[in-house]
């Protein structure tokens, strides 16, 4: 079975209030990751038929702080199917209610997995891709999951060489002290 992009995309948007604040008068990220994996959750779940579970958040980049008062809009789609996975992309914007004005607050990827009555890992539905962009975000998804998991190889490797790699500090604000155990 497969389903299209459209068939799960979501939107919510919600009024930013004084509660959803931090201390320096901005909505905190934390309320802002919370919507988001809430609409990840549903737009996954609606593409799976089935309960998701949030297995790993990428890329988490606040580029405009939100203001309360402001209406938030989170757009979720699917970008990627596996075979019991979902990448979810969402974007965030804020809208000043009065000037109209919209930033981008936010974008994000979400990888949740499909499960069964027992919390086992079930199969989702293929994805049908309709336009060039839906093809840019499942073949960026790919790329997302092959350079993670070349990364995760080479510095967990048994191989793994310290000495190797020393040399690209060199500039970096850091100060290297080894114990001699």
């Amino acid at each position: 079975m497969y389903k299209t992009v459209d068939a799960s995309r979501i939107q919510i948007s919600q009024l930013m209030l004084p509660s959803h604040s931090n201390f320096s008068g901005k909505i905190h990220g934390g309320y802002i990751l919370n919507l988001m994996d809430q609409i990840a959750f549903a737009c996954a779940s609606k593409h799976s038929g089935a309960y998701c579970v949030t297995a790993s958040v990428d890329t988490v980049d606040f580029i405009n702080p939100i203001e309360v008062g402001e209406l938030v809009t989170m757009k979720a789609s699917v970008n990627y199917v596996g075979r019991t996975s979902m990448v979810i992309g969402i974007r965030v914007e804020s809208e000043n209610i009065q000037t109209g004005k919209i930033k981008h607050c936010n974008s994000s990827y979400f990888t949740l997995v499909a499960r069964d009555d027992n919390g086992q890992s079930k199969e989702v539905p293929g994805i049908i891709i309709n336009d060039e962009t839906e093809i840019k975000r499942f073949l960026k998804a790919i790329k997302r999951i092959e350079t993670k998991r070349q990364r995760q190889e080479e510095f967990d490797s048994t191989s793994f060489s310290l000495k190797d790699y020393i040399k690209q500090l060199e500039g970096y604000r850091v100060k290297i002290e080894l114990s001699r155990n």
